[in-house]
């Protein structure tokens, strides 16, 4: 596709041609240990009930529920005779008869004969026998076969992030393997002679490739790999060779030299190395030059070189990419809406993000900015919680207009995170 680089496209149609070319991995077996937060790629049958029989919910006493109901009805005590003692992880060896009784721990097997269990702080036990003060109903204090679990239901479907929860389930039905969906590689190059890296030595009119380690970071955080190519110089053939690289990888991410700027040669690159680009900007701010298409068949971005405008506009396009590839669902950041707390102006052409700060004030959302948002204004990502999502069209904000605010990720949203935003303690989300 013939593209001008002075066309802008709104950000919406870019998420679609994104979404639409990334398709997800294939899938690996890994051990459970392993899995946190994998994604699975495979339905999870039951191959046995749970609870696989009847047992106690309580310590106590299994009875027969017609001996207390008599008895009981007439105001009166009963007294059972104990004729065995079940621990957990045990099975009974009598069945209960009419006036007996079987002591009995949590978890453990109800006996062949009972229909109730009594706790054992409602009785009063002897060397062999129980008197029972209180009437209980039928099946009380018995958790059933197949509760919480029935053999042949799909108990975890395909697709399903694994969290803390999954994986004791998973380890429950005795999933000691599982199929995932493979983890995104995402080879990552910065791009410009004004860079050094972290190891290097360097003069002061050097900048630190601060955007390798910051988009390598997202990466991790999205699940995936991250691959550092280093930095190319402003110069085509070293810039060919580092995309070369990184086209074993699945996406390829490369920071600044997408702009119209004499030493920007990404353009020429990527159509040397037969790049069928979809987009070279977007209507939005920070991050109108952003170029995304797919070089031999691997998708690149070309995100902009100002550290805040590649972490955004890594949010908006690259994260959701990374998701889908690696199998789930849910692409999007979760979304609140809050009340703005200062006055904001812009032109009616750009959708914005700004950088802010998500509390709860009596119980109402508010957000503020994290101050200055110049795209090369690191430290207001740092103090960020959310992003304010500003459309095109709105072209003011004013205290008490209400907002649509992307939760940048749930673990940040906390007391902690506000006040070292703030400078004061901040109430709790």
């Amino acid at each position: 596709m013939d593209l001008k680089q002075s066309d802008l496209t709104p950000l919406d149609e870019a998420q679609k041609i994104v979404l639409e070319a990334a398709r997800p991995l294939g899938l690996e077996k890994i051990g459970l240990l392993d899995a946190l937060g994998r994604v699975l790629g495979e339905d999870i049958v039951a191959t046995r009930d749970n609870p696989p029989w009847d047992n106690s919910a309580m310590d106590g006493f299994a009875v027969r529920w017609e001996d207390l109901k008599q008895e009981h009805a007439i105001g009166k005590p009963v007294v059972l005779k104990v004729i065995e003692e079940v621990p957990a992880g045990k099975v009974a060896t009598k069945a209960v008869g009419p006036g007996q009784a079987i002591r009995i721990m949590t978890g453990a097997p109800i006996p062949k004969g009972a229909n109730a269990v009594v706790k054992v702080e409602e009785t009063e036990p002897s060397a062999d026998a129980v008197r029972i003060f209180k009437p209980v109903e039928p099946r009380a204090n018995i958790r059933p076969q197949g509760e919480d679990v029935k053999r042949g239901d799909c108990i975890i479907p395909k697709g399903t992030p694994i969290r803390p929860a999954e994986a004791g389930m998973l380890a429950m039905l005795a999933k000691s393997f599982v199929l995932v969906y493979q983890r995104p590689r995402v080879a990552i190059l910065s791009t410009g002679d004004e860079l050094a890296d972290l190891d290097e030595r360097f003069n002061e009119d050097k900048i630190i490739n601060s955007n390798s380690y910051g988009i390598a970071a997202a990466v991790q955080e999205a699940g995936g790999i991250p691959i550092l190519l280093g930095i190319a110089p402003d110069h085509p053939a070293a810039l060919k060779e580092k995309i070369g690289h990184g086209l074993n990888a699945d996406i390829l991410v490369l920071s600044g030299g997408v702009s119209m700027g004499d030493y920007d040669f990404t353009k020429a690159v990527f159509k040397e190395l037969g790049a069928e680009m979809n987009f070279w900007k977007l209507a939005i701010r920070p991050g109108q030059p952003l170029a995304f298409g797919k070089i031999q068949g691997k998708l690149a971005f070309g995100l902009p070189g100002n550290p805040v405008s590649s972490m955004v506009t890594f949010e908006q396009l690259v994260r959701p990419t990374m998701l889908k590839m690696s199998g789930r669902r849910t692409l999007g950041r979760p979304v609140v809406e809050a009340v703005f707390q200062e006055t904001f102006s812009k032109r009616a052409d750009r959708r914005h993000f700004l950088r802010g700060v998500l509390s709860r004030e009596g119980g109402v959302l508010k957000v503020r900015t994290t101050g200055d948002q110049g795209s090369g204004i690191l430290t207001s990502m740092v103090k960020a919680n959310c992003l304010i999502d500003v459309p095109e069209h709105v072209e003011r904000l004013t205290p008490g207009d209400r907002v649509t605010v992307q939760i940048l990720a749930p673990g940040i949203w906390s007391n902690e995170h506000q006040a070292a935003a703030t400078g004061h303690p901040a109430d709790c989300c």
